[in-house]
């Protein structure tokens, strides 16, 4: 899998989905769906001063000398068709100077050849390549390693650091000085995403809508300045996929900017205290929505409402279902239509019971959307107290630390061959009293036995999973105790997953987990409050958990 499928779904299907307009200008298709523009030998759709820009060795070759400077920046265009929602590749090399890919872009007015817009930068120095300039367009929307969103408050625009994503200097050094290197744009929505030799270099959420641009020019840089050599090869372009729904849901959502979590809360079963589906959907929902984060979630109750509409499956980025699962799981009757949006980047969250379905074709459908699943007579569901001490880096690990919680820790879960594609995230070794049971289809199994007790293999109990169709996905056993949502560290966990599969950036410090209390803990039950219960038994364990309340 590549980072570049990976980085297809950053702007969700909730943004403006703007095609390639036409393209007239192609020379042929890969394998991979992108189409070559420049057939190496003319200009044939290019547009740009014959004094500066020609084909010299199979390339599109942009030449300033001391005798022939050029006046101001000038641009070679491509006049194959628009740019909206697409991926860019070409190979270039600069000697000297300063250059850029111009997109989404528009020709300045009552001046040839000079454009203005979105810009992937690169230079022949050490600061700028990577970033994203907004040639006559704002400015520096984000410097090297930075996920920036922009913004307009009270009528003046402002560029706000989501996330650092790399060490500038680390990425410079991976840049080759004149020499080749790939440079890979991706525009999906308002999300841009610039990639030089595979290195992720710079993000940018544009939400200030007065000023982004849906579609525009694609053209190339030719820096004003000293003398200065820059070539171009392998120009490829990749049109994104849309329709019609996804279309129309991108008019819903696209002025508010921000990606959008459906979480689903299952039927209450266990009696109060577990399972409590809609109060933990709804404690997470409302965390979401006071983030700060470029996030909307939407809590829908299964038991009041049944399964959502389409319209709103089709607006949400990612898909949350924490409820009882196994052959009544509510996806088990959805699989085709789940997978038509997974297909389209859609991300899924499985929470506890929510990761159980049956083998075959549901469990199938898990281990490509999420990795991994609860198959009967395979995997056991003990409770048992995990101790995770130890954290993998992975964005949905950001801002948590290592913490320890007793609930119905599901463990030996079905992954994919070699863990393709997924990420273990908590992990522990269960002790040898979690297989007190004897075998039964969640209790016990011959292989659960080996693992553990005479292998001593530590078990997986969340993990993360990034597909090839650019979707995320995440499971977790966790969540059978509704007081453990009270526990720091297990809480933003998830709001890191609910946020990551929805196509976030996540800050290096997680999502915003913001401090619960016992009252919020008791809200939004299906089931009323027992008279026996005992509050201060939960504020000793949020004191154990997270200190004492200040």
């Amino acid at each position: 899998m590549t980072r570049a499928s990976i980085l297809l779904r950053l702007a969700g299907v909730t943004l403006a989905t703007v095609a390639l307009i036409s393209l007239p200008g192609t020379v042929r298709a890969d394998d991979d769906g992108f189409v070559s523009i420049f057939d190496g030998k003319t200009l044939d759709k290019w547009d740009g001063n014959p004094d500066f820009w020609s084909v010299q060795d199979g390339t599109i070759t942009g030449r300033t000398t001391k005798e022939k400077p050029t006046k101001g920046n000038t641009f070679i265009i491509w006049r194959g068709g628009e740019t909206g929602d697409f991926e860019l590749k070409l190979e270039y090399k600069i000697v000297g100077g300063n250059s850029g890919i111009q997109y989404r872009s528009f020709e300045v007015p009552n001046e040839k050849w000079v454009v203005g817009g979105y810009q992937a930068d690169f230079e022949s120095g050490d600061t700028y390549s990577g970033i994203n300039y907004g040639e006559r367009f704002r400015g520096i929307l984000a410097q090297r390693g930075q996920s920036t969103e922009l913004v307009r408050n009270d009528g003046k625009f402002e560029v706000k650091t989501l996330a650092q994503i790399g060490d500038t200097k680390e990425l410079q050094s991976k840049i080759k000085k004149e020499d080749w290197n790939e440079y890979h744009v991706i525009a999906k929505g308002f999300q841009f995403t610039h990639m030089i030799n595979g290195n992720v270099t710079s993000k940018v959420l544009d939400s200030d809508e007065k000023e982004r641009r849906a579609k525009g020019i694609l053209a190339l840089q030719l820096h004003a300045g000293p003398p200065m050599t820059v070539q171009f090869r392998n120009i490829r372009i990749k049109q994104a996929k849309s329709d019609a729904k996804s279309e129309a849901k991108s008019e819903k959502t696209s002025s508010s900017g921000k990606r959008k979590a459906l979480l689903l809360a299952g039927n209450p079963s266990h009696g109060f205290g577990a399972h409590d589906h809609l109060s933990g959907c709804s404690l997470l929902a409302r965390l979401l929505n006071q983030s700060g984060l470029p996030i909307e979630a939407e809590v829908h109750s299964l038991k009041a409402k049944g399964w959502p509409t389409q319209e709103q499956l089709d607006a949400a980025n990612t898909i949350v279902i924490y409820s009882d699962g196994g052959g009544g799981h509510p996806f088990n009757a959805h699989l085709d239509q789940l997978a038509a949006l997974t297909k389209k980047g859609t991300g899924i969250v499985c929470i506890h019971y929510g990761v159980e379905v049956p083998k075959g074709a549901p469990g199938n459908a898990f281990l490509d959307w999420t990795g991994g699943y609860f198959e009967m007579n395979w995997s056991v569901n003990p409770h048992w107290t995990a101790n995770y001490k130890n954290l993998p880096k992975h964005p949905t690990t950001n801002g948590v630390k290592p913490f320890s919680t007793n609930d119905e820790w599901y463990y030996h879960m079905r992954f994919r061959d070699k863990l393709e594609g997924v990420t273990p995230i908590l992990t522990d070794l269960p002790p040898d009293s979690s297989l007190s049971r004897g075998d039964g289809p969640h209790s016990g199994n011959p292989d659960v036995r080996k693992a553990v007790l005479e292998r001593k293999e530590p078990q997986h109990t969340a993990w993360a999973r990034e597909r090839p169709d650019g979707g995320r996905g995440f499971g977790t056993s966790g969540g059978h105790v509704h007081w453990n949502w009270g526990n720091n560290q297990f809480r933003k966990l998830v709001l890191n997953a609910i946020a990551w599969t929805a196509g976030l950036d996540i800050p290096a410090d997680g999502v915003p987990a913001g401090t619960v209390t016992v009252d919020d803990l008791l809200q939004n039950h299906d089931e009323p409050i027992p008279e026996n219960f005992n509050p201060k038994m939960v504020q000793a364990m949020l004191d154990q958990w997270n200190g004492p309340a200040k």
